[in-house]
């Protein structure tokens, strides 16, 4: 048996029962303070979050702890107009990078993230293959995957490639050369080692030639799954050109089975997300393509200046969007034109999958640039509905389609819902649709701050996560413009932005800590991918960013163990498979419960850790964790030892 199959002693990961080995904590800093009693630390700034305009679907009780403090609405809404024009007026773009990082209660700075790609040997830079043609897809890679390839209780990584673009084109005439040779994705293994003092040795290793990974188009994103049901991951490439399919063989090898599994669409996909729609017990496939372009086809365009520049999707048409039916048998069913009854599509960029009307099936959100927002939602027959417009979750506040890209959906409030999350264009703002119940929406960009405080940026790969641990979800938003920036029109590549970290308040409003987060946050990256897991096992959830022309991020979470935490891997029972889509129900006496989805898919073109993690805030209580399985059933863990990753297994636990 090859190296990775077994787990490395000091990784195994415990089962419900309490079985292996317990993670060690890092132990860096103290505690953190609540956030209603944080201790004075850099001098005040205007903090870019308005009121929360709350309706009658709030629960009683969700209103008496979720009110926000402003007791004057008129004078609130002039207030946070104010708030909102000192929000346009902080660097965005532009200038060079600011000091960064916090002073905690200790009185000692730290960035709350650091990049450590570089020292751990995750080193790879994305090459587009620019040439001073403005091939449209240049703009749009790269996306970014965690995954657990070996099995070995790690994430290890997998990052896309380009190539050049255009007939007879070589690397000579490229604008910006390619740092490594040769062009094509690589796969990294994690060594991750836990040293007797507890401290985590981080290192990775390429392995993509031993790995028989040949990733030979021009690579866009990339979607993880366990499709065969083998207990091993599977990884599906999305392309210009043939998409591809690398079923893992369990010993540390992959095969491409692209054209025999019948899921080798070709054109140009960008998101895919593995989902088991028809809750049969195995993973089925949502591919989501943007338009119709070729070399031979490509349009000239030109931006504000009238230099030539990139094109937007409106110049061509949609490719539409494909579903693959899981045939059980190694193979897969195309039934785009069944379940999806023919459209509508548009420039698809994101693709999430949620229970998002908690009918126990799972449903689709599909993020188009410049079209509406289509949600799929499962009609338990084998079919899907769009529901998007009627939804309220396919336009903005102003009943525009938007230019969405990047996705995620999750429980922002802690009500038992998924809420959703989009990054969109500088002039329009992120938006945020916030899940009334039953699968309706409201869209409360504002309300929350979230789309005043995110406007002026691109965004694209996103993610709701709780990088503190307090029990709420936070949002991360990677950026990068999609115009030349004329101020830096000097550059050779002048599409740089910052990253944008949103810090949950708890009360439906959401404060711009961006500055706190560290001088990676500071970088003028164009960053498109971002997959997000906790790669070091050390109760806090990591990120990894995939830049166009610039090095691969590794942003390390140095804050959120500082909270209490519990880490689920939750598996089938007839399979060691992750069963993305469960639902974790986590009971509290002293704190709300927590929901939390088992989920690979969302962000931008990435795959995530399929693991959950859920913070737990100051509160040592052993909760009592309930599963509700994609397959109906429901089970639950009372007395949860916290602190620690845990295996969860269908049928291995009690009826609730």
């Amino acid at each position: 048996m090859r190296r990775g199959i077994s787990p490395s002693p000091g990784r195994r990961l415990l089962t419900a029962r309490g079985e292996g080995l317990a993670s060690h904590r890092d132990g860096r800093g103290a505690p953190m303070a609540r956030r209603d009693d944080r201790e004075p630390g850099p001098p005040p700034r205007v903090v870019c979050a308005v009121g929360w305009q709350y309706r009658e679907y709030l629960r009683e009780e969700q209103r008496s702890r979720m009110q926000p403090d402003f007791h004057h609405g008129l004078l609130s809404v002039v207030l946070a107009m104010a708030f909102l024009t000192a929000c346009g007026a902080d660097q965005r773009r532009t200038g060079s990078a600011q000091t960064a990082g916090s002073t905690p209660m200790n009185g000692n700075p730290v960035d709350w993230f650091i990049d450590r790609a570089q020292e751990t040997g995750l080193r790879f830079t994305y090459f587009n293959g620019m040439s001073g043609e403005f091939y449209f897809p240049e703009m749009l890679p790269a996306g970014v995957a965690l995954l657990d390839y070996d099995n070995d209780g790690d994430l290890d990584v997998y990052v896309v490639q380009g190539q050049m673009l255009g007939e007879g084109k070589t690397l000579s005439q490229a604008t910006i050369q390619p740092a490594s040779l040769p062009l094509k994705g690589r796969l990294y293994r994690n060594d991750l080692r836990v040293l007797p003092d507890g401290t985590r040795a981080l290192h990775f290793t390429d392995v993509t030639e031993p790995s028989g990974i040949d990733a030979h188009a021009y690579g866009m994103g990339v979607a993880t799954g366990d499709f065969n049901n083998d207990g091993c991951v599977d990884l599906y490439l999305t392309n210009v050109g043939q998409n591809q399919l690398f079923r893992n063989n369990c010993d540390g090898t992959f095969t491409d089975v692209s054209v025999q599994s019948g899921a080798n669409f070709s054109g140009w996909s960008v998101s895919a997300a593995f989902v088991d729609y028809d809750r049969d017990g195995w993973l089925d496939l949502y591919v989501g393509n943007y338009v119709q372009w070729d070399v031979n086809a490509d349009q000239k365009c030109t931006g504000l200046t009238g230099r030539r520049d990139y094109c937007t999707p409106a110049v061509y048409r949609p490719r539409g969007d494909r579903l693959y039916r899981n045939n059980r048998n190694g193979t897969f069913t195309d039934v785009t034109a069944t379940a999806l009854k023919g459209g509508p599509f548009g420039p698809a960029l994101g693709v999430v999958t949620a229970d998002f009307n908690n009918d126990g099936w799972m449903d689709i959100y599909v993020a188009n640039d410049g079209r509406e927002n289509v949600l799929w939602i499962n009609q338990r027959d084998g079919t899907f509905k769009n529901m998007g417009l009627l939804s309220g979750a396919a336009v903005g506040a102003d009943g525009k389609p938007k230019g969405s890209m990047g996705v995620d959906a999750g429980d922002l409030d802690n009500d038992g819902d998924e809420d959703l999350f989009t990054t969109q264009l500088p002039a329009e703002g992120n938006n945020l649709y916030v899940n009334l119940g039953s699968g309706l929406f409201e869209d409360l960009s504002a309300a929350s701050g979230l789309g005043p405080m995110s406007r002026g940026y691109t965004g694209f790969g996103t993610a709701w996560f709780d990088f503190d641990n307090d029990g709420w979800l936070d949002l991360l938003a990677v950026n990068g413009a999609i115009e030349a920036i004329r101020e830096r029109g000097d550059e050779l590549f002048p599409y740089g932005e910052r990253k944008l970290l949103f810090r949950n308040l708890g009360n439906g409003r959401f404060e711009n800590v961006t500055r706190d987060a560290g001088a990676v946050f500071q970088l003028l990256d164009v960053s498109r991918g971002a997959a997000f897991g906790d790669i070091d096992n050390d109760g806090d959830i990591d990120v990894v960013v995939g830049n166009i022309n610039g090095p691969v991020r590794l942003l390390m979470n140095t804050i959120g163990s500082r909270n209490h935490w519990l880490g689920m891997k939750l598996v089938g029972a007839r399979t060691r498979r992750d069963m993305l889509g469960a639902r974790v129900e986590i009971i509290r006496n002293h704190g709300p419960t927590l929901w939390r989805r088992a989920r690979s898919d969302g962000s931008y073109a990435s795959a995530n850790d399929p693991r959950v993690l859920a913070g737990l805030g100051k509160s040592s209580e052993t909760p009592t964790v309930r599963v509700h399985w994609p397959g109906g059933g429901v089970e639950e863990w009372r007395a949860v030892a916290i602190d620690r990753w845990m295996v969860f297994k269908e049928g291995e636990g009690k009826a609730p």
